[in-house]
């Protein structure tokens, strides 16, 4: 580890070793593809149950099939992350925001405060949802739903903004607990 990268977690926790060859491979591909293995899949390495476990959840919900786009996913991920003041995962899904996009200063924007970021009405209705059941999830209501509904989204589009608001509340708060560190090399992309 160089003087500038800073250690993956606060934790003293040793991946496996060796790697199950399931967990190599992965890890082999998210090199391959994104030009780095995440640390929250690092932080998960000492568990291989509880990895496969938060790798199963995050690829249903973030690359599975949705009436959500992958970019209002990321969108999502990042204002729970914002309200949430999450370290880690405002700099990852910050950073995939800004990729996806094209656009860093939108980026930057749905990491400081996404009402100021120039949004089409649907895709800020979603993120009002989501900032809501964020905050207080007991307060959702029906009217909550039909604001959705009269965006277009489907039930099964409100079944998963809410469940990406769930999965990035939870993991929010593991990474802030455990004092989960990004990967360096998610400051300078999509710049």
């Amino acid at each position: 580890m160089s003087a500038q990268e800073p250690p993956v977690t606060a934790l003293d926790l040793s991946p496996a070793d060796p790697l199950p060859a399931e967990t190599q491979a992965y890890f082999d591909l998210c090199a391959e593809k994104l030009g780095l293995i995440p640390n929250v899949l690092k932080a998960y390495a000492f568990n291989i149950e509880k990895l496969n476990a938060f790798t199963a959840m995050y690829n249903d919900l973030m690359l599975g099939p949705s009436g959500l786009s992958k970019l209002e996913r990321e969108m999502i991920a990042v204002v729970v992350s914002s309200i949430n003041r999450c370290w880690y995962c405002q700099v990852a899904h910050g950073a995939a925001v800004r990729t996806l996009s094209g656009d860093p200063a939108l980026g930057e924007a749905m990491v400081m405060n996404y009402k100021v970021a120039p949004l089409e009405p649907r895709v800020r209705a979603m993120l009002d949802f989501a900032a809501k059941v964020t905050k207080a999830s007991a307060d959702t209501a029906e009217e909550d739903r039909e604001a959705l509904r009269a965006h277009g989204f489907t039930d099964a589009d409100i079944f998963d903004i809410a469940s990406v608001v769930g999965f990035y509340s939870m993991s929010n708060r593991v990474a802030s607990a455990i004092g989960m560190n990004p990967n360096p090399e998610y400051h300078s992309a999509g710049r």
